[in-house]
């Protein structure tokens, strides 16, 4: 098997389109075409991790973190990490491929499967993204409408929540004169024609959008279909920053931090005042997340656990929420398994393992 086939099928289930405009994620190096031998799955590229695929013998990488990130590698030389390590994949044939903020994103990405470790239920997302989701409006013959309807919902599209095969339908009169040079479905040249026709909007996730249009066009009937495509406003619950949920019952604020601390493996955690003697709401964003501590205050949690929070935003809990650092490697460290289980249901037959490096780059003694 290629490697190509598990790029194809990561990009469809961690769908690198959700990433932020300055993130690096999806497909970072190597050779698609080369046979595939297992994958390690890790949340930073390091040297010890090449070295581990390498004694493993699995030629493709698969980080939450990308290494090739920021304003760019300029030079590949031996005198950085970052060129020993490229030189050292391409001479090994190991592939890399990266899921960074696409899976920050995703409402059961990295802040999802923290909140499921520590109990954490209902959860919604914190701060979700607009301008993700389109409307297409079309219109056909009255009696093609079934065959055009199922074309669209077979390529993603009346997806709203948990319900699926919605569309606004009306019926009404449309009107064409076909010209010289044209083969009309119906009606003749040179005459004004009046078809019984079907109005049909449905919603669709905008990264479908090629594959929508591409099957309009295949099953519509018409030589020259109508349709419009419009970007809604509307939020899309499923992407965005951070999650919220609710614990099953309220718990003392000192128990469930020493919850955290367990299931995080933290001998510490960074807390502002716990003006809050029990806590049962809970918002987490895995990472960097202080740019959403507004948003936990809106949603009325009683805690907001994330990493990086600076010594100035800790004064943003106002005494109306606790916020509390847990580091951004250890609120992202279960990155790893969401991956692996991706990896290892689809293609069970191959080795894919996480890799042993167990810590990030922030020691606490």
């Amino acid at each position: 098997m290629k490697l190509q086939e598990v790029i194809d099928y990561l990009n469809a289930t961690l769908m690198p389109y959700y990433q932020e405009d300055y993130d690096n994620s999806g497909f970072l190096l190597g050779d698609p075409q080369r046979e595939y031998t297992g994958s390690l799955v890790a949340l930073d590229l390091t040297p010890d991790v090449i070295e581990e695929a390498i004694d493993k013998g699995l030629n493709f990488i698969v980080t939450h973190h990308p290494f090739l990130f920021g304003k760019g590698t300029r030079r590949i030389t031996t005198r950085n990490e970052t060129g020993r390590m490229i030189y050292r994949l391409i001479e090994n044939g190991i592939a890399v491929y990266a899921a960074h903020t696409n899976l920050d994103n995703l409402r059961w990405g990295v802040s999802g499967i923290l909140a499921e470790k520590l109990g954490v239920k209902n959860c919604r997302v914190l701060q979700p993204k607009r301008q993700l989701l389109c409307k297409m409006v079309t219109f056909c013959p009255e009696k093609q409408a079934d065959k055009v309807r199922q074309a669209l919902h077979d390529a993603g599209a009346g997806k709203i929540g948990h319900y699926s095969h919605c569309s606004y339908n009306m019926e009404g009169e449309g009107r064409f004169r076909p010209e010289e040079g044209s083969h009309p479905f119906v009606g003749k040249q040179g005459e004004v024609h009046r078809e019984p026709e079907t109005r049909i909007e449905v919603i669709f996730e905008k990264r479908l959008e090629h594959k929508i249009v591409e099957q309009l066009l295949k099953h519509h009937p018409y030589e020259e279909p109508a349709y419009d495509i419009l970007t809604l406003e509307n939020e899309y619950p499923e992407v965005g920053g951070g999650v919220v949920g609710e614990l099953e019952a309220a718990m003392t604020t000192e128990d469930f931090l020493q919850m955290v601390k367990q299931v995080t493996g933290l001998p510490v955690v960074r807390c502002s005042h716990l003006c809050k003697p029990k806590v049962q709401r809970v918002a987490l964003c895995g990472g960097s997340g202080s740019f959403l501590i507004g948003d936990a205050k809106s949603a009325g949690a009683d805690i907001f656990l994330t990493g990086d929070l600076k010594y100035h935003d800790f004064q943003q809990a106002e005494e109306e929420i606790i916020l509390c650092d847990i580091g951004h490697y250890e609120s992202e460290q279960f990155a790893k398994e969401i991956i692996y289980r991706i990896i290892s249901e689809k293609f069970c037959t191959f080795a894919c393992q996480i890799s042993d490096r167990k810590h990030g780059y922030v020691n606490y003694i």
